[in-house]
């Protein structure tokens, strides 16, 4: 009998900065590792500000200098996918709330933190949307690559 798909969900404010940045950034983990058929990547919005909307120009940006592309559009987290995602990843303390706020009964997601897979200990990934430049935005992009090697690697 084949073996299910694990699944993760990242989710920030507005799903244009640090989700579809750590969206991206594990896809291409995991097609480096060769599991791209052993896993189901999405990202998500607290709000819907952004639905249907690429990524920030500057996540892009950021991407592209590391030869990681995506063509991600914005959504909003649905009550569905507590169900069908076995981890959704907040950002920060705010993203957390929200979610803990949202879990219907029928919750099968472990939600944490990214940055708890962070090997410097760095929990918090900042939102980078508000900063003048890409600093903010390539600090998000070396935190969901620590974050997210160390997760799929826990994950085997």
């Amino acid at each position: 009998m084949a073996q299910s798909k694990k699944s993760v969900l990242f989710i920030c404010l507005g799903n244009i900065c640090r989700s579809p940045i750590a969206e991206a950034v594990f896809a291409k983990l995991v097609k480096d590792a060769g599991k791209q058929n052993e896993w189901n990547i999405d990202s998500g919005a607290i709000g819907n500000w952004h639905v249907g909307k690429g990524p920030d120009r500057r996540a892009i940006s950021v991407l592209t200098k590391h030869s990681i592309s995506t063509s991600h559009k914005a959504r909003q987290i649905k009550s569905k996918d507590f169900s069908e995602f076995d981890y959704i990843f907040g950002m920060d303390e705010d993203n957390m709330d929200d979610l803990k706020s949202m879990v219907p009964t029928n919750s099968k997601a472990k939600i944490e933190l990214l940055g708890t897979y962070d090997p410097r200990g760095e929990l918090i990934i900042r939102d980078p949307y508000y900063d003048s430049g890409e600093e903010g935005f390539e600090k998000c992009y070396q935190q969901c690559m620590r974050c997210c090697a160390a997760f799929l690697e826990r994950m085997g």
